[in-house]
C-alpha cells in the first residue's frame, strides 16, 4: 500500500509492447481511412496487415482494429484522446 500513497503510479504494461487499438463509428463515412490516418500520426510505422475492420451486424456501424508497437504510456494516450475527440469516433477500446 505504500506504493499508492508515495504518489507514484505503477505501470500495468511495459512499454514498449503491441497493443490493439479499436475504434467504432458509423460505417456511412469513410471510418476506417480516419481512423488509420489519426493512428498514422502517433504510429509511424503500420506493419503489413495491421489493419482490421468488421462491420456490425446490420452494417450501419464499423469496427477498426488496429495493431500497433507502443513505445510509451504517453504515445498512447495521446492517440486515444485524438481518436475519442473525433467526431466521427463513437467509441474507442
Amino acid at each position: 500500500m505504500s506504493d499508492l500513497n508515495s504518489g507514484e503510479r505503477q505501470e500495468i504494461m511495459q512499454y514498449p509492447c503491441e497493443i490493439a487499438i479499436k475504434a467504432m463509428g458509423r460505417a456511412d463515412t469513410d471510418f476506417e481511412a480516419i481512423v488509420v490516418e489519426i493512428v498514422h500520426r502517433h504510429v509511424a510505422d503500420l506493419g503489413e496487415g495491421s489493419v482490421s475492420s468488421k462491420p456490425s451486424s446490420r452494417g450501419n456501424y464499423l469496427s477498426v482494429t488496429i495493431r500497433v508497437n507502443a513505445a510509451s504510456r504517453e504515445q498512447m494516450d495521446a492517440l486515444y484522446e485524438e481518436l475519442s475527440a473525433h467526431e466521427a469516433v463513437a467509441m474507442t477500446l
